[in-house]
């Protein structure tokens, strides 16, 4: 067991332990400790699940294909359960609510896409070039969006997409696929756009390119965190201190706008520390992904890898009104259980990868 403390990549381990650490202490700022204890309690259970998770070898379950499938299918099962039987939460239903408990069912769908793709592409990628085998992985990433769609929840469908897209890139899909796969995205934005969008998504993006636009309706939410992290200063106005956040100027503070709410009390060197810890985490993961000796781990860490930075871009760029709201979370720094739990698993087994290579 000292063997396996010890050969983790514990710079990977410090950087998401000061991103929920900060996280954490900027909750207890937000809530006035109410929502502490149940995110302490989230954190504590996705540091466990770090710990658990590295202590298999995911090397050998990949060799047997029935599990892969099974964790596909159960996401499935899930997103199908919560359309039909989950309550409806601001309009959406996402959480699947088990007495005092609520678990978003998309976040568990985010990792079992990474490892069915992981499987999936360790087989297929060599022959990338194929038709069938583009279509096939699309077919794999188009049912669970489909469903999250449905809840509905576009941002985590976009989530689902950058990590089909990233899958194929890194398999070494040609230019002309690209091309034409970009001209295919162009149609369906326009067909969305006239036909699938509602309309209080097409007034977020009209929003974005409008700064001006509707300040007391679609851009209220932009403006009051663009005023959080102008006002900010070098090192902020305090715990506990911040007028957007504390006043409630500044909704969803907690989740969507976390980044935005640090920087007001915590300043500028709180921003860039977050940033630089955000980057390590990164780092590690694509460092412990070259070097990992099976192909499995290498397409995994790819999946996660993805995941977070478009996760981090779409939440950092709504927050300084580069990109729409569409209630992406910070990983590991956002209020959220069902996140924290995911994205713990998701360290762990990447964890995995340089424990049992450090031992075999």
């Amino acid at each position: 067991m000292l063997s396996y403390f010890r050969r983790q990549d514990w710079l990977l381990n410090g950087a998401v332990f000061f991103l929920i650490g900060l996280g954490l202490l900027q909750i207890y700022s937000i809530s006035a400790g109410g929502l502490f204890p149940q995110q302490l309690l989230w954190a504590g259970l996705s540091i466990l699940l770090i710990f658990v998770f590295l202590y298999t070898d995911w090397r050998a379950l990949i060799s047997y294909r029935w599990i892969i499938v099974s964790i596909y299918l159960l996401a499935i099962a899930l997103l199908i359960l919560t359309y039909f039987f989950a309550p409806s939460i601001r309009g959406i239903r996402s959480w699947l609510v088990v007495g005092p408990l609520r678990f978003q069912v998309s976040e568990f769908a985010k990792l079992a896409l990474i490892i069915f793709f992981s499987y999936y592409f360790v087989r297929r990628h060599i022959s990338i070039a194929r038709l069938s085998n583009i279509i096939r992985p699309f077919i794999y990433f188009a049912i669970p969006a489909l469903l999250v769609f449905l809840q509905p929840d576009l941002g985590t469908v976009i989530v689902l997409f950058g990590i089909w897209v990233a899958f194929l890139l890194v398999s070494g899909l040609r230019l002309k696929h690209i091309a034409i796969g970009l001209v295919i995205l162009a149609i369906v934005a326009g067909i969305g756009w006239t036909s699938v969008l509602a309309d209080y998504q097409k007034e977020r993006i009209i929003g974005l390119f409008q700064p001006g636009y509707d300040p007391l309706g679609v851009n209220y939410s932009t403006i009051q965190s663009k005023i959080a992290v102008g006002s900010a200063g070098l090192i902020g106005k305090g715990f506990g201190q911040g007028t957007q956040v504390q006043l409630g100027f500044l909704p969803e503070s907690g989740t969507d706008y976390i980044f935005s709410s640090v920087m007001e009390e915590w300043g500028l060197l709180a921003g860039i520390l977050v940033l630089a810890a955000f980057a390590v985490m990164l780092w590690r993961i694509i460092i412990i992904g070259l070097y990992a000796e099976s192909n499995f781990y290498k397409f995994f860490c790819l999946g996660a890898a993805s995941m977070f930075v478009l996760q981090f871009t779409i939440n950092t760029g709504s927050a300084v009104g580069l990109l729409p709201v569409i209630g992406i979370t910070f990983p590991f720094l956002s209020y959220g259980g069902s996140s924290l739990l995911i994205n713990g698993i998701i360290i762990g087994i990447i964890q995995s990868a340089t424990v049992h290579k450090a031992l075999s």
